[in-house]
């Protein structure tokens, strides 16, 4: 099962998601995943965080990054995404949240990769993503098995309780994503 909830930036997908995952969790299941934010200082945006479900994080992209990769102004850590966000996502879980399918995570070779896996799995995997064109994200949408929800003010109160209501009904005991030859945890 693959969800997708689609907005534009700052449209609410974070917060949708962080309420998700509150929701799945008064409902005891096992989450795996992280999510990202902004880091404003004198009220400007001067980097972006990610952070596990389980408490882990770092620095995603900063303003005084060279990279590359460089989305807009910011350097992307791609070292930091894959060291927090791949073994976030090869955790036993019952779902799997991902904030976000965006330009700045996938730029990783290595994330697209894990991703990639995860949605051949049996776990329920529920990610945010960008309305904008990317061949990656374009062939998730694409799948049969994805569902694809369009974020709007109108439905961004009672998307997350609709979702976790699904999800925990599909949801049964914890598994592992399963190896595909690439390393995951069983």
């Amino acid at each position: 099962m693959l969800t997708l909830i689609e907005a534009r930036p700052g449209a609410g997908k974070t917060t949708a998601l962080q309420r998700l995952a509150e929701l799945l969790r008064e409902r005891d299941v096992t989450l795996a995943g992280f999510v990202t934010g902004e880091i404003r200082e004198g009220g400007r945006r001067v980097r972006f965080s990610i952070e596990t479900l389980r408490g882990e994080w770092g620095t995603l992209a900063h303003q005084k990054l060279p990279g590359p990769p460089r989305v807009g102004r910011y350097g992307v850590a791609i070292g930091e995404l894959e060291r927090i966000a791949l073994p976030a996502l090869r955790l036993p879980a019952g779902v799997i949240l991902i904030d976000e399918l965006g330009k700045m995570e996938l730029a990783s070779s290595r994330f697209r990769d894990a991703v990639a896996d995860l949605v051949e799995g049996d776990t329920p995997v529920v990610a945010t993503v960008h309305a904008f064109h990317h061949s990656f994200t374009d062939a998730l949408k694409r799948r049969p098995d994805a569902e694809v929800v369009r974020l709007t003010r109108e439905n961004r109160d009672q998307l997350p309780r609709l979702l976790a209501e699904k999800l925990a009904a599909a949801t049964k005991e914890p598994r592992t994503t399963g190896s595909t030859g690439h390393g995951h945890a069983s």
